[in-house]
């Protein structure tokens, strides 16, 4: 069954998912400014510091068992379920996201609420209907990112996990070489997720076109 929420509700709101522990990093600061420019939009933002949720971020029994949501994950959930726009920010740890984000991912988005297998060889996604933006701080520069690690990130997060349960489109916002950027670059940085926030909810608060409605059961 896919998630079947009002639309004049899933049209107004967005789940922030912080993975970046420091609440004084530049990586907030872009998710903040991109969170501003989606509420200036007229999009409500919820959002999550994930390093301050409690939950165990090992799936214990895989996904052969039950393994009780704890309440903040609950939250969450009721969240997403709410949301037409999931938005992830974190820094880009081994060209991965951190562990945080990894962990919240391997206990929410659980068969039967995130995707279901129905014989075919790709799964039916039950997100579908919500968009996404991936917000990732790294310090390498662009070149090495994509010619040596193969955009290992926009495969994993992107396509491997966001479209895989339905989330479409999903798009990132890479800012590469950190180490590099003055107190100049990094303002100019933020101003440029508040705009991108902006456009984003002008999307989010438009007539949604027939092919992005939410199935019914």
């Amino acid at each position: 069954m896919r998630l079947c929420i009002d639309q004049n509700e899933r049209m107004t709101h967005a789940t922030l998912l912080l993975g970046h522990a420091d609440d004084r990093s530049f990586n907030t600061a872009l998710a903040r400014a991109y969170a501003d420019g989606l509420e200036s939009a007229g999009v409500e933002v919820e959002s999550f510091q994930l390093s301050t949720l409690a939950f165990d971020p090992v799936l214990r029994v895989g996904h052969a068992g039950e393994q009780p949501l704890e309440p903040d994950l609950l939250r969450v959930k009721g969240s997403v379920e709410r949301a037409r726009h999931l938005v992830f920010a974190f820094p880009t740890h081994w060209a991965s996201a951190p562990a945080v984000v990894r962990g919240l991912v391997d206990r929410l988005f659980l068969p039967g609420w995130a995707f279901r297998y129905e014989g075919a060889a790709l799964p039916t996604g039950l997100l579908a209907g919500r968009s996404a933006r991936v917000i990732a701080t790294m310090d390498a520069p662009w070149w090495w990112y994509a010619l040596s690690y193969r955009r290992a990130l926009h495969a994993t997060m992107g396509g491997a996990t966001l479209e895989f349960c339905g989330v479409r489109p999903t798009r990132f916002t890479t800012v590469h070489h950190v180490r590099a950027l003055d107190a100049t670059a990094r303002a100019a940085r933020i101003e440029r997720l508040r705009a991108q926030g902006r456009a984003d909810g002008a999307r989010l608060t438009a007539r949604l076109p027939a092919d992005a409605a939410v199935a019914r059961p």
